[in-house]
């Protein structure tokens, strides 16, 4: 027998739960929920941790909690605060008993973890007006008097690029503890808090379980604000404003998430399997504890039995500090798709190199696929262990990088996306498959031979061996390249001098003495045909049937309007004469370390023969992700 229970504010927790006589909080429904039943929220803000206690049972038999059909529905792990007195000028004071947030504090918390580059004693809380962020002032004295500022240093470019919304950069806060109370200082401006909305974070996650293995439970249609998450780096516990703690068979979707102080949604790895022992004992790399994390995560149960397999679809993600969806380990065999997410890592308070829209260690036979994702410090980045994983039709633009596949030795596939900032694409891989990507801007490929990572047997979280990242085995088929002015290495001319096949590879290899040291020296073989080269991007010298027009300009555009997104290009005369053939298992060729085909995640033969747009390509079709793009001026409609 299942249930139906409801939640009001206009309930009570000594209630049955019935619509008529409904809970008031959404935790007094989780206590007693079980498998098949369902939970609907109705409108209103909900300030509490909701903490699921009983797991579904599969997929048909799950727990639902949803916001109640064209209801408002909010859980927010901020409290608001109306007592303020007015200390000097537009500056203001709150002043809190630590008890007011129990045991976890976020304004003693600092961000700390591994892979922290940069953080001058910031921390977890925060201070929201009218539900816009403040920034964390590093002292009174900036409080008192803060700057606009415009710019700062992007710290893995060395470049200076833009604040996003720099307005929002004279409203900063302050605070100070002691063994009794906290006091929040905050310039405020012309606004008088006591007459505003102020709200302040006060709770680490807003739907979160406490303890692992709770399955197959369906989160829908709420909105999801202001948590004081932690760091989430590969080597930690892994909390996201919202997430299955180490589960299986969540799905995730039709929600608003946002203001999370590190992560939105997390997929990640819990603690007994590493929690920041690099920063905390100091006596080994973090690549080492990493290492280390996946055999305990496989003693822990680390199987597609028990872990990932998780849907996240139809959600907006957006101003995070970290990330929009995290994951280490436990992201293995989940579907990521139609999100939309955007202003990731851009406030710039802490860097660490574990941020972007989407960034996950060990994504197993993860399908990535028809998102938007713009206006981020990085889009998707895929670090260690990328096998069996697809990133396929998505769109990305003014992100200040877009892609980034790291130390990792496929097979993955990276297939019908349109990738536009002027830094499109960090490949620190091996085996991968490039096929009728659009990629505008810089591409950057680099070995990695002193970090060996683990590989799997396919669609298996099974370690089947270690491998240096030697660059090459990579395959281009199909892509059209498009430089800028300024911008430079865009195309494929940084494979000149590889070899063209596995067997002339092993015959150079075998011409060099030695075992591992030969394998070191000689570069992997590499696949590329069938490319478009636009307006001074460089093709390999050695690839056959392709389209160079230097001094070309497709005068290539992304624009909004509304909530829909549109390309605009101009392709040349000829770009409809040359048409490439649709790749598939066949086509691909094995991969050389993993000895793997590129495959679907259950194992048969894939054919990527659906455009971005969902067409069927025939046989051959144009190059690039959309098959109708067609010479001259093109203008398409790519999302919404």
């Amino acid at each position: 027998m299942t249930f139906e229970y409801h939640v009001a504010k206009n309930g009570s927790d000594l209630n049955e739960g019935t619509k008529l006589n409904p809970f008031l909080t959404i935790n007094q429904a989780a206590s007693v929920a079980t498998a098949g039943d369902t939970i609907i929220v109705h409108e209103g803000e909900y300030r509490e941790w909701v903490k699921p206690k009983n797991s579904g049972l599969s997929k048909t038999r799950r727990i639902i909690y949803k916001a109640a059909d064209g209801e408002k529905v909010a859980i927010k792990g901020s409290e608001r605060i109306k007592d303020w007195q007015q200390v000097e000028g537009t500056v203001w004071k709150t002043t809190l008993p630590n008890a007011f947030f129990g045991d976890y504090n976020p304004y003693k918390e600092e961000i700390f973890g591994d892979w922290v580059v940069y953080n001058p004693g910031r921390h977890l809380g925060d201070v929201y007006l009218n539900g816009k962020s403040f920034y964390e002032a590093e002292n009174m004295e900036q409080v008192k008097n803060p700057t606009v500022q415009t710019e700062v240093l992007d710290h893995w470019t060395d470049k200076v690029v833009p604040v996003h919304n720099p307005v929002q950069t004279k409203y900063v806060w302050f605070a100070e503890t002691d063994e009794n109370t906290t006091t929040i200082y905050a310039n405020f401006h012309e606004e008088d808090p006591t007459q505003e909305l102020v709200e302040i974070n006060v709770r680490k996650c807003c739907f979160y379980p406490e303890e692992t293995g709770i399955n197959y439970i369906t989160v829908r249609g709420f909105e999801m604000a202001q948590a004081a998450t932690p760091w989430t780096p590969p080597t930690a516990d892994q909390p996201g404003l919202l997430g299955p703690h180490w589960s299986k068979g969540w799905v995730i979707e039709d929600n608003i998430i946002h203001d999370s102080k590190c992560s939105a949604i997390s997929i990640g790895k819990e603690a007994s399997t590493g929690n920041n022992y690099r920063s905390k004992r100091k006596d080994k790399p973090g690549y080492q504890y990493q290492l280390e994390s996946v055999f305990l995560a496989e003693h822990a149960g680390w199987t597609k039995e028990k872990i990932g397999s998780h849907i996240i679809r139809n959600n907006t993600i957006y101003d995070c500090g970290q990330n929009g969806i995290v994951g280490h380990l436990g992201c293995v065999f989940s579907e990521i798709y139609n999100n939309h997410i955007y202003h990731i890592g851009l406030k710039r308070e802490f860097y660490g190199h574990e941020i972007a829209g989407i960034k996950l260690h060990a994504p197993i036979d993860v399908q990535i696929h028809h998102n938007r994702i713009h206006d981020c410090s990085l889009g998707t980045w895929l670090d260690w262990q990328t096998q069996g994983t697809r990133v396929s039709s998505n769109l990305y633009y003014r992100n200040n990088r877009d892609l980034f596949v790291e130390v990792s030795s496929g097979p993955f596939i990276i297939d019908h996306n349109i990738l536009t900032a002027d830094y499109a694409l960090d490949n620190h891989a091996q085996g991968g498959a490039y096929v009728n990507n659009l990629i505008r801007g810089k591409m950057v490929h680099r070995k990695m031979l002193d970090r060996p990572t683990p590989y799997h047997v396919p669609h298996s979280t099974q370690v089947a061996g270690f491998a240096a990242t030697y660059g090459g085995d990579d395959r281009y088929f199909n892509n059209i390249f498009i430089s800028d002015e300024g911008l430079e290495n865009v195309g494929t001319d940084h494979y000149n001098g590889y070899p063209t096949s596995l067997e002339e590879y092993i015959e150079i290899v075998h011409e060099n003495p030695g075992d591992h040291e030969a394998f070191n020296k000689v570069e992997q073989p590499v696949y590329i045909n069938h490319n478009a080269y636009l307006n001074g991007a460089k093709s390999f010298e050695r690839e056959d049937g392709k389209i160079t027009a230097d001094q070309f300009d497709p005068q290539l555009s992304i624009t909004e309007q509304g909530n829909e997104v549109y390309l605009s290009c101009v392709l040349p005369d000829d770009f409809e004469k040359m048409l490439g053939e649709v790749q598939t298992t066949q086509t691909l060729n094995r991969v050389r370390i993993v000895d793997a085909d590129f495959e679907s995640p259950d194992g048969s033969e894939i054919t990527l023969d659906t455009d971005y747009l969902g067409d069927k390509r025939s046989e051959k079709s144009v190059l690039g992700p959309i098959s109708k793009l067609q010479k001259g001026k093109n203008h398409i409609k790519v999302w919404g």
